[in-house]
């Protein structure tokens, strides 16, 4: 038989076998079933390989078994090629000569390009663009940079807010994949409709759209091209590497072999599908359900802040396929509550974490580690906090009000007074005493067991004054030695400018009796007492 009808015999049988395996698994999870994008993508591919399978009904589902994602986004790439810059090279040799670090990315990668592609397909948006959070966060989910730029497609607390992220302190759907994917990819949108230029919009995701339209001014102005090589010199360095970046690594996706990469296969099927949750679970406990390890599960789930999911009616956890049917049998078999905290708010700025510890029958290091109150801080007013739940709040949910509107403030824990000792001098009373620092008369006689107000010139009494009333007068105090100090230097400054001008005027005098009319400079300097002769 010819080799290329041997081949439309295999696609054929396959796909027969695809088709019933689809059908089955159908019934037990419908989100796994191929969308409409990627079947008539499957079928073009198909089609292009052997175009007598045109009349196939089973031509939809024919995708050959070498055919991955990242043939897939090949084929999508629709941003034109940045060239004659020079980055581009630089860019590209950083990154090829680094295959474990692409090797280590694109491990990463495989875990959400699939997702992040069939939603650029959607949109009819380049597939080229699922390779940015390459540049971004190295398809790290976990990702912050020290601008507070969170997840895959680093978004900043208030982009993240413009776009709909929920940020509290039980969830940042900045590092949400499903969030934060539709909202990068709607932020992107909107600036390819601002600038009509890819490589403009991605110039403006990295440097802020109104920061392009001011180097767009300029450019203008000067009379020069407004296309992204035009204004790099407008961009600060890190703009100006960001599409250059994005090149070198289409370049190396699009061609791996030239560079000799060798790249993760990543199969052209949903690695993750979608489990609604609404009750609460802890996030160990739903782990142990999935079958998981932690670090796994939080690599689909990286938005959770806290060790326990909050139920809502949107609340979804990420899970594989087989994971995904594991976790619901697993459930249906539990018989206990499925989450160990809940939320408890401070009402007292002086609540203790001790106290709250014995009222929780807990221990205050457990309150710290779960909330992440660092040693030495205790917690304000209004804090919403997780506290293990007790008999009474077993049955009871953290309600999406208390979710949406946690939070959680930390002071220095400092004493409420401090010790001090006080000489009585001529002029003073207990009552100028007792003002000074804060206290009552009624104070210093307990504490010193006066029985009257009378008191004796170096008398030494004892207060406890209040904390802040001692850290204000100790800075007085320092603030008025220094004060002294600076009049004596000041004092001994003018003195010794005096010296100084009529020892420079003596000396002047004498070099310029014995010179040629040689005229001198003199530079006195009044703190240093030097002077210098030009």
């Amino acid at each position: 038989m010819p080799r290329s009808d041997l081949k439309v015999s295999v696609k054929v049988i396959s796909a027969a076998v695809f088709l019933l395996g689809t059908v089955t698994a159908s019934h037990a999870a419908s989100d796994l079933s191929l969308p409409y994008s990627y079947s008539s993508w499957a079928q073009d591919a198909a089609l292009q390989d052997n175009p007598n399978l045109a009349n196939d009904p089973l031509s939809e589902f024919v995708v050959a078994s070498d055919v991955d994602v990242w043939a897939r986004i090949r084929k999508g790439f629709a941003i034109p090629d940045l060239v004659d810059n020079q980055l581009v090279i630089n860019q590209t040799l950083w990154y090829s000569s680094r295959p474990d670090y692409i090797g280590r990315t694109t491990k990463r990668a495989s875990l959400y390009l699939y997702h992040v592609v069939e939603e650029l397909e959607k949109r009819g948006m380049p597939t080229e663009l699922a390779l940015l959070p390459f540049i971004e966060s190295a398809f790290n989910p976990q990702a912050y940079s020290t601008a507070k730029a969170a997840g895959m497609w680093q978004f900043i607390p208030s982009t993240g807010r413009d776009f709909n992220l929920k940020q509290n302190m039980f969830k940042d759907e900045r590092r949400s994949v499903l969030a934060s994917t539709d909202a990068a990819l709607t932020y992107l949108q909107r600036l390819y409709g601002m600038f009509g230029d890819w490589q403009l919009a991605l110039a403006a995701y990295n440097w802020g759209e109104g920061s392009v339209q001011r180097a767009i001014k300029k450019a203008e102005a000067a009379g020069v091209g407004t296309d992204f090589n035009s204004l790099s010199v407008y961009m600060p360095a890190e703009t100006k590497n960001y599409v250059p970046k994005l090149q070198a690594v289409k370049n190396i996706i699009a061609a791996p072999d030239s560079y000799g990469i060798t790249l993760v296969k990543v199969d052209n099927q949903p690695y993750f599908v979608s489990v609604a949750k609404t009750r609460d679970i802890d996030v160990k406990l739903a782990a142990q359900f999935a079958e998981m390890p932690m670090d796994e599960f939080k690599a689909l789930n990286p938005q959770f802040n806290r060790p326990v999911i909050t139920g809502s009616s949107n609340t979804q956890i990420l899970l594989p396929q087989s994971n995904a049917e594991k976790f619901k049998t697993n459930l249906g078999k539990w018989g206990h509550a499925l989450s160990s905290w809940t939320a408890h708010k401070v009402t007292n700025a002086r609540e203790k974490i001790e106290v709250i510890a014995a009222r929780f029958h807990t221990t205050p290091q457990v309150i710290r580690e779960v909330n992440n109150i660092p040693p030495k801080m205790v917690l304000k007013a209004g804090s919403t906090i997780l506290v293990p739940r007790t008999d009474e709040s077993s049955q009871k949910d953290i309600t999406q009000d208390v979710a949406d509107n946690a939070t959680m403030a930390m002071a220095p824990d400092v004493p409420d007074s401090k010790k001090i000792h006080v000489t009585v001098k001529k002029s003073d009373t207990i009552n100028t005493i007792a003002n000074r620092y804060k206290v009552t008369t009624a104070q210093i006689k307990n504490w010193n067991d006066l029985r009257g107000d009378k008191l004796a010139s170096g008398q030494k009494l004892e207060l406890h004054v209040p904390f802040r009333a001692a850290s204000t007068t100790r800075t007085a105090s320092k603030s008025k030695a220094k004060s002294e100090s600076s009049k004596t230097v000041t004092r001994q400054a003018s003195r010794n400018t005096k010296s100084t001008k009529t020892a420079a005027a003596k000396s002047s005098n004498s070099r310029s009796a014995s010179s040629n009319n040689r005229s001198s400079k003199v530079i006195v300097s009044a703190q240093s007492t030097r002077v210098a002769i030009k």
